[in-house]
């Protein structure tokens, strides 16, 4: 996927992957991490996910990254947040509270930065990436994720000939493939998601799944 492909559906309003509230699953499973307060987390490709909001309630230090300036313009306007901004070499740095959006690519974080994080959640970056980007991804974010790193990935499963993504179906068998060797990977939740999630079943599918996997380094 091109920058300007998620540039242009922020600009023209299609952003019907945004939630208007915090993902339950995260909310479930998130607190059988036991990751102590203070811990830094990324939050790769984040858009203007409440969950942000969510984890730095948790007393985690949020570390969000995002590509569109205007998603990160408006998370902070809508939640009421007056953030202080500096430049860097990774993009623009917006800091709230224990709230920190980096506006920039995500494949500019360094090695320096990532390996402050003590966990990572993954709902939206994954599943967002064409295949051929997927491999790329997974090397430079998880693998200078420091050891000892634990966190969530969600994704999803549907069959991918009847829907063009995003957001793209990563299957068990991939998923595994693109952590094997540093990471534990343990799928902790399925659940059927179709029926709630009518404009997918418009555009042809015929079952979807969300996954969690719970992922230790």
């Amino acid at each position: 996927m091109k920058t300007d492909f998620w540039l242009q559906r922020w600009r023209e309003g299609q952003t019907g992957f945004h939630q208007s509230r915090v993902m339950p699953l995260l909310q479930k499973y998130w607190p059988s991490l036991a990751l102590p307060a203070g811990s830094r987390v990324l939050v790769p490709l984040s858009g203007k996910s409440l969950d942000i909001l969510w984890l730095a309630e948790q007393g985690h230090r949020v570390l969000a990254v995002e590509l569109s300036p205007l998603a990160v313009e408006q998370f902070f306007a809508e939640n009421k947040l007056h953030p202080d901004s500096h430049d860097t070499l990774l993009g623009r740095h917006f800091i709230a509270g224990n709230i920190e959006v980096i506006c920039g690519d995500i494949f500019s974080l360094d090695a320096a930065t990532l390996a402050e994080c003590a966990g990572v959640y993954d709902r939206a970056a994954l599943i967002a990436l064409p295949p051929a980007m997927r491999q790329r991804y997974v090397q430079h974010i998880y693998g200078q994720l420091p050891p000892q790193c634990r966190g969530l990935l969600i994704t999803l499963d549907y069959p991918q000939q009847q829907m063009d993504g995003p957001p793209f179906a990563v299957l068990d068998a991939e998923v595994q493939s693109l952590y094997a060797g540093t990471w534990r990977i343990q799928a902790i939740d399925q659940r059927d998601v179709l029926d709630k999630e009518p404009k997918f079943a418009a555009r042809g599918l015929t079952h979807m799944r969300t996954v969690v996997y719970r992922l230790d380094k």
